[in-house]
C-alpha cells in the first residue's frame, strides 16, 4: 500500500529552496513566467508524463518535452497568424490539451488569453470576444463554432477561428483545423518565440478571467505574470504539492482555480494532469485515475455525500454499526490532525483498524484512494458535509478567494485547519476587516484591475487593497469566517458567479410583474419569487378574461409567465436560467421591510419572509 509522506516544516523549507534554485538554474536569462517554467520542465523532465488523455480505453501520456514542443509550435502558429504583443485570444471549449497549449502559447508570445464558459449563450460569447478584441478564437467543436458564427457580424476584430484537434473541418475561410493552424507556424523562425518569451515583463498582463458583475456584462479581471507565478508557488507550499502528484482536470478552465490546478501548479512542480473525458465521465475517470490532489466545488462534494449516505443507509445493520464506529474514530483522528498532531495510543490503534475495515475500502470506490489533499472552493460548503467526510478520513480543506486575487486569499492548510472557517491568510498576503466588516486583501496575488473599466477598478482596488465585497471576521486563532456578502452576486453550488439583477430585470418586463427576486445561493439551480404589480395585474387580468382577485393562483397567468421565462432563458447561459418560479400572493412592500424607501429589494428580508416558498421550489 502506497504511503504519502508529508514533509516536516524544516524539510519543506529546504525542499522549496532547492526547487527555487533549480528553477533559477533552468531559466538564467528569462523572466519567470508560467510559459518559461513549462519550457524549463521540457528540458529538466523530458521523459516524465506531463498530462494524460484517455484514448481507445487507456490513458495516453504526453511527456514534458512533448508538451513544451506543442506549446512552442502553437506559439509559432499564433505569430504566423499575426498575433502581436499585447493582443488577446479567446478559448471556448471543455478541458482539453489544446485548451492548455493555446492558453500557454498565447502568454508565451506576449498575448493574453481569455477563457469562455462552454455554457455561455451566443450573445455572451460575442461580448467577451468583442470586449477583448481577440483576432483569434479557439473552439472545441461545431456547437461552439456556431455560437461565434451567429455573432460574427458583431465581431469586427475577429480574423480566425481554430478548431480543437479531431473536430471536423468547416467550409469557411475564417475557420482553421488544428493541423492547418499549426501549419501557419512553419514559416516562423523557432527563435522568434524565444525572443518574445525573453521580452516578457513579470508585471505585464498575462491572462483574463471574466467574472460576473452585479449589474451589466461580465468584467475582465487582468492578472499579471507575477500574479500567476507567485500564487502558483504559494499554492505549492500550502498543499505540499510534489512532483509525484496527480490531478484530474474537469472543472471549467475559464475559472482561475481550475487553471491553477491544471496549468500553473503542475507546471511549477512537474506533476501530472489527467484530462477528464467529459463531465458525465468524471466519476468513472476519478476511479480510474485515483488522483492525489482533488479540487472540487461544493456541488461535487454534495454528490459524493448523497451517494455515500445512500449506500450506508441501505447497508446491512452490522455494516452500518461498523461504519458508525469508524466515522467516530475518523472524526476524532482528523480533529487532532487539523491541529498538526497524530493519534496515538488507543485512538491510533482504532484508526488503523478503521482504516483497514472501512476507509481503505471506501475511498478507492470514490476515486479518492490515493488522495492526500481535497480542496473545496468557489462557493461556501455546508459544515455538515465537511464533518461527514472527516469521519470517513477524507478531510476537505476549504479555500476562500476570488478571481481578483488569483483564487486563494485564505486556506485551511494541512495541520492548520478549522472546520467552519475558510482558513488563515496565505503567507505574504495581508487580510484585514474594514469598519463595515468587508474583507480587504493586499498582496502579490491581487489583480491589475478590470479591463477597460477604470471606474470599477477604482471602486474595487483602493490604495493597493482589494475590496472583496464579502463580509467576514477573524476568530481568536486567526481563522477567517465568512459572514455575508456586500456584493449582490449569487454563487451557485457549482461555483458559478451570477448577477441576479439581469435576470430579475428580464422577468419584470412581463406586463403583470412588479418585482422578481432570483434565488440560488449555494443551490443547485436558480429559482425566482415573483410578485405582481397591483395595477398592472388588474390590466392583465382584464385583457385575458381572468379575475384580478386571487390572480396569483391563476393557471393562465402561470402558463403565461412560464412561457415568458422560458423565452427569456434563451438569452442566458444554462447555469443562469430560471428552473422554477413562485408567484407570491402579495406584492413586496416598504411596510413589511422587503423594500427600501428607494424601492430596492432587501434580499435577506425577502428570504426570511418567504422561506417556505423558497424551500418548496427545491424540494425533491
Amino acid at each position: 500500500m502506497a504511503v504519502a509522506l508529508r514533509l516536516s516544516e524544516f524539510d519543506l523549507y529546504n525542499a522549496r529552496l532547492r526547487a527555487f534554485l533549480l528553477l533559477a538554474s533552468e531559466m538564467p536569462m528569462t523572466t519567470d513566467t508560467i510559459p518559461a517554467r513549462l519550457f524549463a520542465k521540457g528540458k529538466s523532465l523530458p521523459d516524465k508524463p506531463a498530462y494524460h488523455v484517455r484514448k481507445g480505453g487507456a490513458w495516453e501520456a504526453t511527456t514534458w518535452s512533448q508538451y513544451a514542443d506543442q506549446v512552442r509550435a502553437a506559439s509559432r502558429a499564433l505569430m504566423g497568424l499575426g498575433l502581436e504583443v499585447g493582443q488577446t485570444t479567446c478559448i471556448l471549449g471543455f478541458n482539453r490539451p489544446e485548451w492548455a497549449v493555446f492558453d500557454l502559447a498565447t502568454m508565451a508570445v506576449g498575448g493574453a488569453p481569455a477563457g469562455i464558459y462552454t455554457t455561455c449563450s451566443p450573445s455572451e460569447v460575442q461580448y467577451i470576444i468583442a470586449h477583448t478584441e481577440a483576432p483569434v478564437v479557439l473552439v472545441e467543436n461545431h456547437d461552439q463554432w456556431s455560437k461565434v458564427k451567429q455573432e460574427r457580424e458583431r465581431l469586427p476584430a475577429l480574423k480566425y477561428v481554430v478548431l480543437m484537434d479531431g473536430a471536423e473541418a468547416v467550409d469557411d475561410p475564417m475557420v482553421l483545423t488544428w493541423e492547418a493552424f499549426l501549419a501557419r507556424g512553419e514559416a516562423v523562425e523557432a527563435g522568434a518565440v524565444d525572443a518574445r518569451l525573453e521580452a516578457l515583463d513579470k508585471g505585464a498582463l498575462a491572462t483574463f478571467i471574466y467574472t460576473s458583475g452585479t449589474t451589466g456584462p461580465p468584467k475582465g479581471v487582468m492578472l499579471s505574470h507575477h500574479n500567476l507565478t507567485w500564487t502558483a508557488d504559494c499554492s505549492v507550499g500550502l498543499v505540499d504539492a510534489l512532483q509525484t502528484d496527480t490531478s484530474l482536470s474537469y472543472l471549467p478552465l475559464s475559472h482561475i482555480a481550475e487553471q491553477m490546478f491544471t496549468l500553473h501548479v503542475p507546471i511549477t512542480t512537474g506533476s501530472s494532469v489527467y484530462f477528464a473525458e467529459s463531465i458525465d465521465k468524471v466519476k468513472d475517470n476519478l476511479v480510474e485515475v485515483q488522483p492525489t490532489l482533488l479540487f472540487a466545488v461544493p456541488r461535487i462534494w454534495e454528490k459524493f455525500y448523497a451517494a455515500v449516505s445512500s449506500g450506508l443507509e441501505s447497508a446491512p445493520p452490522l455494516r452500518q454499526k461498523i461504519a458508525g464506529w469508524a466515522t467516530s474514530v475518523g472524526r476524532r483522528t482528523n480533529e487532532l490532525r487539523n491541529q498538526g498532531k497524530e493519534p496515538g495510543g488507543l485512538l491510533g490503534l482504532q484508526y488503523r483498524l478503521a482504516n483497514k475495515l472501512v476507509f481503505s475500502k471506501l475511498k478507492p470506490k470514490l476515486g479518492l484512494g490515493n488522495v492526500t489533499v481535497c480542496v473545496s472552493g468557489a462557493a461556501p460548503i455546508a459544515a455538515e458535509i465537511i464533518e461527514f467526510f472527516a469521519g470517513l478520513d477524507i478531510v476537505i480543506r476549504e479555500v476562500y478567494g476570488q478571481s481578483e486575487d488569483c483564487g486563494p486569499t485564505t486556506f485551511n492548510s494541512p495541520g492548520k485547519t478549522r472546520f467552519g472557517s475558510v482558513g488563515t491568510p496565505l503567507p505574504g498576503v495581508e487580510v484585514r476587516i474594514a469598519d463595515d466588516d468587508e474583507i480587504l486583501v493586499r498582496g502579490p496575488n491581487v489583480f491589475m484591475g478590470y479591463y477597460k473599466d477604470e471606474e470599477a477598478t477604482a471602486d474595487t482596488l483602493i490604495d493597493g487593497w482589494l475590496h472583496s465585497g464579502d463580509l467576514g471576521k477573524f476568530d481568536a486563532a486567526g481563522f477567517l469566517h465568512i459572514t455575508g456578502r456586500k456584493k449582490d452576486i449569487i454563487i451557485t453550488a457549482g461555483g458559478k458567479n451570477i448577477a441576479p439583477k439581469n435576470l430579475e430585470a428580464a422577468i419584470k418586463n412581463h406586463a403583470a410583474v412588479g418585482e422578481a427576486v432570483v434565488i440560488g445561493d449555494r443551490r443547485k439551480y436558480l429559482t425566482a419569487l415573483v410578485s405582481l404589480d397591483p395595477d398592472a395585474a388588474v390590466a392583465w387580468a382584464e385583457a385575458h378574461g381572468e379575475s384580478a382577485t386571487g390572480l396569483h393562483e391563476s393557471e393562465k397567468l402561470r402558463a403565461d409567465l412560464d412561457a415568458w421565462i422560458q423565452t427569456m432563458n434563451q438569452e442566458f447561459a444554462r447555469v443562469e436560467q430560471i428552473k422554477k418560479f413562485t408567484v407570491l400572493e402579495r406584492a413586496l412592500s416598504i411596510e413589511d421591510g422587503e423594500l427600501t424607501p428607494t424601492m430596492k429589494v432587501k434580499r435577506n428580508v425577502v428570504h426570511a419572509h418567504f422561506a417556505d416558498q423558497i424551500e418548496a421550489m427545491y424540494a425533491e
